[in-house]
């Protein structure tokens, strides 16, 4: 098992993202929807599922997915909790970012993708996940998204660029990662046919020891 296999089947991080509140640009969002149960949601990197049983609460048909087989038990184990067996059946999926080819193209109304997109281990592998998510989204379908930008530190001892891999960084507890700014992830997205529905933010949070810079954004696909 590798550094970032590791990294996110360890039990205590996964009671530590159980016990997570829902995402506040999430709870935000879900407000534009005025009849949940016509709304098909794909939570991209469910991790142990705290957006995933929201929307379902909210009546939202969702599903979700993550790369790391204890995120996925946990979350199918609280969806199951939220709304019973027969309503979580099938709902969770351990899959990786970069192919989603058991979604037809098109299915989802909306993508939630918060903090996911930079475990990327190569540009290669980003770009592959950008074009699945483009890929299963309606159009006029919304993307919510982050993803960590270059100015992330998170354990004070800095970062380091991989020579000849575009916007790849060592020094991330988990491992490898694709940290892009909001210039290069507009950019991205907009190829593949992704604008903006306001501008996208980057914001700092100081920690305890290093920081954090995430890329947050609103994306509509035309």
């Amino acid at each position: 098992m590798g550094m970032a296999e590791e990294f996110w089947e360890d039990p205590d991080r996964v009671d530590r993202f159980a016990a997570r509140d829902p995402d506040h640009r999430l709870v935000e969002l879900v407000r534009r929807y005025p009849d949940p149960s016509r709304i098909k949601v794909l939570d991209l990197g469910c991790a142990a599922g705290r957006n995933t049983v929201l929307l379902a609460r909210l009546g939202f048909q969702v599903h979700a997915l993550d790369a790391s087989r204890a995120m996925v038990e946990r979350t199918a184990e609280r969806l199951r909790a939220a709304v019973g067996e027969q309503a979580a059946s099938g709902r969770v999926r351990l899959a990786r970012m970069d192919d989603l080819s058991f979604c037809p193209a098109a299915a989802f109304d909306l993508v939630v993708a918060l903090g996911v997109h930079h475990a990327a281990r190569s540009r290669a592998e980003w770009d592959r996940a950008v074009d699945e998510t483009a890929r299963v989204l309606k159009p006029a379908g919304l993307l919510l998204f982050s993803q960590f930008a270059p100015g992330t530190d998170l354990t004070g001892a800095g970062i380091t660029p991989v020579p000849g891999e575009e916007g790849v960084f060592e020094g991330l507890p988990a491992g490898r990662a694709v940290l892009l700014d909001a210039a290069d992830v507009d950019a991205a997205f907009a190829l593949r046919g992704l604008i903006p529905e306001a501008p996208t933010r980057t914001v700092v949070v100081e920690l305890e020891v290093g920081r954090r810079a995430s890329v947050n954004g609103l994306y509509r696909r035309v």
